[in-house]
This record gives C-alpha cells, sequence and structure tokens, in this order.
C-alpha cells in the first residue's frame, strides 16, 4: 500500500519565475500553499481560494487570512513533565520559540559547524527550543529512536557530535560509560554541552570536564512555560580557562557564597527575559516572577498562571523561590509546591540537595517529606553513592574499607553542620538508594513516586520490629 501524505507549499518573491507555470495538480497530494508575498499576489489569491475550498469541505468556519505575521499567535502546545502531578498543555507563541532559540545561538554558541544530537525528545520544550536553534543556523541533526547512554554515546563517535544537552541523570550515566572505554572518541568532537533539569554536582562538573575537554559546559534554568530557559551560566570554557584549579573555584561558587543558605546559583537572564522576586518584605528571598515575549500564552483549556506586583503589572509566577544577587545572578531555593513543612518551619529539597550534593560520595540525592505526627512532615533524604564508596550506619570516620571510602548518617549528618545548614533543613534520616531514581521521560525526578516507595520502605521495617 503506497501512503501519499498531504503536501504544504511555502513560496516567496523569490518562486515567482517558475510559480507562474506552475498548477496546483502537478502534485496530485498538495493540499496547502502559504505565501509570503503581499496579500493581493495571484499566489495568495490561490492559496486563498484553496483555504476557503478545504474549510467549506470540512465544515470549518473560515478564519481571517492574515498568515505573513503570526509572532504572537500559538505555534505549539508543549506539555509539563509532570513531576509533581498531571501534565498541563503549555501554549507557546512564535515570538517565545524564536527568542528561545536565539538566546541559545548567542551563548550556547550554536553554529552552521555543528553535528547536534538528540537526547532530549522533540515533545519537551528543551529538545525543540535546541532543535529550533539548530535548524535557525543550518546545523546537521542527529537523531536516535530513543535515549539509551550506549547508543547515544554511539552515535557520538559515529558521526563526531558537536552539541547535546543533558540533565544530571543523562550525564551520571554518560560518565559511568564513558570510564569503561579504553578510546573515547567524543573527547576531540565535543564542543557544546548545554545541562538543564537539575544542578549538575561538583564531581559531576569535574568528570565532565576531564571527558569532553574541548566542550564548553553550560548550565540553563527555566521550564514549558517561559518556552525553555530563563537564565544560562557557563561552568566551563576551555576556550577561557587553562587551570584545573579554576574549574574547581567554579564549581564551588556555583554552590557556595552568601546566598548558601538561600539556593544555588543558575546564572544571568537571558536576553529580553525579564526576572523579579517578590517578596513580603521581610526577606529578599521570595518568588520568581518574569515576563516578556518568552511567556506562555496560558495554560491549555485554563487560566494563565499569573501574578500581579503592586504596580499592578502583570507577571508570570514560575511557581519557584530564589533570590537575585547585586550582580544580577538568579539563585533557586526550591519549587514552592514541593516544600516540605516540618515542626512549622519551611523546608525547600532542592536547597539542601545542591549542598549535601558537593560532598564526593553522593552521585545522586532526593529528599522528600512524609507525614509525621510530631513534625507534620519529616524531611529523608535517600543518597546514591559514587562508585568506589560504601554505606555503613556503624562507620563514624571517614575511612578507607577496602579501598572504598565509607559514608554513613553520622558523616552526613556533621557535613550538614560543617556546611551551615540551618538545624531544621538537615534531614532527619538518610536512606541509601541502591537503584536509579525515577525519571520522567525528560531525566526529572518523580518524587511524588520516590515518596511512595520511602513511606512503603518504612512501613515494612515498622512491621517487622
Amino acid at each position: 500500500m503506497l501512503l501519499v501524505q498531504p503536501v504544504i507549499l511555502v513560496t516567496d518573491e523569490s518562486c515567482q519565475s517558475w510559480y507562474s507555470n506552475f498548477q496546483n495538480n502537478d502534485i496530485t497530494s498538495l493540499r496547502w500553499h502559504v505565501s509570503f508575498t503581499s496579500p493581493s499576489s495571484d499566489c495568495m489569491k490561490t492559496w486563498n481560494v484553496l483555504t476557503t475550498e478545504i474549510l467549506k469541505k470540512h465544515s470549518v468556519t473560515s478564519l481571517p487570512l492574515n498568515y505573513r505575521w503570526a509572532s504572537e499567535g500559538a505555534v505549539v502546545i508543549c506539555f509539563t513533565s509532570g513531576t509533581c502531578g498531571r501534565p498541563k498543555g503549555v501554549t507557546l507563541t512564535h515570538a517565545a520559540l524564536i527568542v528561545q532559540s536565539l538566546a541559545k545561538l548567542t551563548i550556547v554558541g550554536y553554529d552552521e559547524d555543528d553535528v547536534y544530537l538528540h537526547t532530549v525528545p522533540l515533545c519537551h520544550i528543551g529538545g525543540l527550543s535546541s532543535a529550533m536553534a539548530m535548524l535557525m543556523v543550518g546545523g546537521c541533526h542527529v537523531i536516535i529512536p530513543k535515549f539509551e547512554p550506549k547508543s547515544a554515546l554511539e552515535a557520538i563517535e559515529q558521526h563526531r557530535v558537536t552539541s547535546l544537552i543533558t540533565v544530571p541523570a543523562m550525564m551520571a550515566d554518560f560518565l559511568s560509560l564513558i570510564r569503561q572505554k579504553e578510546n573515547w572518541k567524543g573527547k576531540d568532537t565535543v564542543k557544546k554541552i548545554l545541562n538543564g533539569g537539575g544542578s549538575l554536582s561538583i564531581e559531576l562538573i569535574k568528570d565532565a570536564t576531564l571527558f569532553f575537554p574541548r566542550a564548553k559546559l553550560l548550565t540553563a534554568y527555566g521550564m514549558s512555560e517561559t518556552c525553555s530557559s530563563l537564565t544560562f551560566m557557563t561552568l566551563h570554557d576551555p576556550r577561557m580557562e587553562t587551570s584545573s584549579q579554576h574549574i574547581k573555584t567554579i564549581a564551588e561558587t556555583k554552590h557556595t557564597s552568601v546566598h548558601q543558605t538561600q539556593g544555588f546559583c543558575v546564572g544571568k537572564p537571558a536576553p529580553h527575559v525579564e526576572l523579579k522576586i517578590c517578596t513580603d518584605g521581610s526577606s529578599h528571598v521570595g518568588r520568581i516572577l518574569t515576563r516578556g515575549p518568552h511567556v506562555m500564552l496560558g495554560y491549555w483549556g485554563q487560566i494563565p498562571a499569573v501574578a500581579s506586583d503592586s504596580t499592578n503589572e502583570i507577571w508570570l509566577d514560575t511557581g519557584d523561590i530564589g533570590s537575585i544577587d547585586k550582580n544580577g545572578n538568579l539563585w533557586l531555593t526550591g519549587r514552592a509546591n514541593g516544600k516540605i513543612k516540618s515542626g512549622g518551619e519551611n523546608i525547600y529539597p532542592e536547597e539542601v540537595e545542591a549542598i549535601l550534593l558537593q560532598h564526593p560520595g553522593i552521585i545522586g540525592i532526593v529528599i522528600v517529606g512524609i507525614p509525621d505526627a510530631r513534625l507534620t512532615e519529616m524531611a529523608i533524604a535517600c543518597i546514591r553513592l559514587t562508585e568506589n564508596w560504601l554505606w555503613s550506619d556503624t562507620s563514624f570516620i571517614h575511612s578507607a574499607e577496602n579501598g572504598r571510602l565509607v559514608l554513613s548518617t553520622e558523616i552526613l549528618l556533621r557535613y550538614c553542620r560543617e556546611k551551615n545548614i540551618t538545624g531544621f533543613k538537615i534531614p532527619k534520616m538518610f536512606i541509601l538508594w541502591e537503584k536509579p531514581f525515577p525519571l520522567t521521560t525528560t531525566g526529572k525526578i518523580k518524587r511524588d513516586q520516590v515518596r511512595r516507595e520511602v513511606m512503603s520502605h518504612l512501613q515494612s521495617l515498622h512491621s517487622n520490629l
């Protein structure tokens, strides 16, 4: 069976020399014709007639035929990850997608010589916006059916990939497999890596610069509602830095400063992006608001999530908590709806996770709150260990056992105090998590699932006592 897909023909002034001799029935599958010439041209008249016939055939009400400029019109409905609930359809404009793509071209530095590997699905705004950026600049696309670390690394080596995007879980998987390779060819070709979906730990940053020595490594903070990235931060640029000690300084600065107790740095806003913090007046930490051409039209079928400040200006409420320092850097504390209410105090898991990720023995961490009769909620940290580390609830010192370092609850409690984490924010319990954390298709942690598994685990422990 031969399947013929409907064809859309797009023409502009340069097509007039041949289109005048062109007939619609020359291509039997032609269904739509879009012209970027003036509305009075023969091409546009043909398009108008064709569109009218299609609308009548399918009993669709005719719409104003202004197709040349649609910057404020909807271009795509992109669904959120649904890490804390049901995914929502985000309606984005042409302008938002263009502004975001141009920001990536400017900051990441995509160019026509790039070979871009699609590690993130195109249904996700991060993958879609980066793909659009590469289309705008005329780069080469390498598309794999599904992200799998092994096949992705093979594609990097086979096609001499120069650019890709990751989330922390992807980067950890990449590095784990690369360590097993005798000859890693990607170290000579990969030049641009953009990380999103969470902060990279210091250990991941160090290893990434080791195994991707020619790559500019950046991290971005954003969401579907803002057409991907709101801010960017360069973690390492081999063209600018030659000192490995400076790489270490960048990584540590990312998590430590006078803002240490109020989150981690995610960089400066992208061009055309406005950010502000809405506070109650008693603190410089508050809800992160944004406005600009990057903001969504609204959720599909719902009222837009907006907030008004004292001047009645309309801003998008990101749902995140953070602050902006004197240098214009945004510091992210956590999700407003993800906070843990413990003993009357608010704990933002991402804030504590970012600090604990600095420990060399921790490769991954998720902090969740479970119901507690006394505290309302109790913060519990689920820990994934770095390779060659052991977990022991009886070890109280940083010791070596059969060539492997040991981590324990007591060591982590001491580490929290050394990092000046406020007492009520320190997890009440540390649990060793021996399998990969459950992730969405875009690599974000499914906190609700982690919470359910922790509660099930604790219930089984109590039942066995």
